[in-house]
């Protein structure tokens, strides 16, 4: 069984003091995927770089405490990339891919549009140049999982009120439409859609900081594991982790029937 998680962690140092990295010592994962390090090369820890028992491999944002992605594997992948090819977003260290034999494993984090108007035209061009680079993806024979924050809630039962956010960043039309092209036409596979099709608030993988959101659980299920159908049909059991909080984020647990070959 291949274990593998994924989590925003709004900073890795900001984790670190709320207990991360014990916990995930205790979790037998096999890949774990982040996403918001806040953190430049050396910023980084010892602890940070290989926790005992990984390899770790990083992409960071060129600016100090922003964005960054990464990934720890108990094995050693036979290579990795970073970046998609874009120098805009590359720049802000949102990608990372690790290739295991026939599997690709990715971490990604797309844009937040929240923050103004500007950095919602960014996630539009990032949505733009990111959907011919998953076609590619498809085309290349390999099975391929991207884990990450993808800052889209696709469907009205993955938010909890999706009537007051439809004309917010996160849960636009447009970026309805587009994840649900990379399903529908691209062929790939929403994991834990595909094993739990009707879960609501359990889903949830986001709460703001605002109103007591987590207490109530208005929350977002914005973190996914997306997956070419023959890894997405090994897919036993997937669940979101909410014993402990490292972040504004819950960790996305999934365990597949296969191994990294």
């Amino acid at each position: 069984m291949l274990r593998i998680i994924t989590l925003n962690l709004n900073g890795i140092r900001s984790a670190s003091r709320k207990g991360f990295f014990e916990w995930l010592q205790k979790q037998d994962a096999d890949l774990v995927c982040l996403q918001e390090l806040k953190a430049q090369a050396g910023d980084m820890t010892p602890d940070f770089l290989e926790p005992p028992g990984f390899f770790g491999y990083f992409h960071y944002a060129e600016k100090k405490g922003y964005s960054g992605v990464g990934l720890y594997s108990q094995r050693q992948p036979e290579q990795v990339i970073e970046g998609f090819g874009i120098p805009e977003f590359d720049a802000e260290g949102r990608y990372l891919e690790a290739m295991f034999g026939r599997l690709s494993v990715i971490s990604v984090y797309l844009p937040s549009g929240s923050s103004s108007p500007e950095r919602q035209a960014a996630k539009f061009r990032f949505l733009a140049h990111f959907r011919p680079h998953l076609e590619q993806l498809r085309r290349s024979g390999r099975e391929v999982l991207l884990c990450g924050d993808w800052n889209i809630a696709h469907r009205e039962i993955d938010l909890k009120n999706w009537k007051g956010n439809q004309k917010n960043s996160g849960f636009l039309p447009e970026e309805r439409a587009w994840i649900g092209g990379v399903f529908d036409q691209a062929g790939f596979v929403d994991v834990y859609r595909r094993l739990h099709p009707d879960a609501a608030g359990d889903a949830y993988t986001w709460w703001s900081n605002r109103g007591q959101a987590r207490a109530k659980n208005v929350g977002w299920r914005i973190d996914y594991q997306i997956a070419t159908p023959g890894l997405a049909a090994a897919a036993r059991h997937a669940s979101v982790f909410k014993g402990q909080w490292f972040s504004d984020h819950a960790p996305l647990i999934i365990g597949y029937d296969c191994n990294l070959d």
